[in-house]
């Protein structure tokens, strides 16, 4: 038990020397990640038809193509 005090009594050490963001820098930065990540997204899905038809065209139209 006398463990858990202490581990949980140097957590909260811990904690009190973060630099926690301001309001602001929290929105900024979760609105870059929401963009970035449907950037990616998008990329990805053209990268994905466009794959999907060059093995279409290279292996045929699907089941009995």
């Amino acid at each position: 038990m006398e463990k858990i005090k202490k581990f949980l009594k140097e957590v909260v050490a811990e904690l009190r020397k973060v630099t926690w963001p301001s309001k602001d820098e929290l929105v900024g930065s979760t609105i870059v990640t929401i963009v970035v990540s449907l950037i990616v997204a998008i990329f990805i899905g053209i990268v994905d038809r466009i794959l999907t038809l060059i093995v279409r065209t290279i292996f045929g139209g699907g089941l009995g193509g």
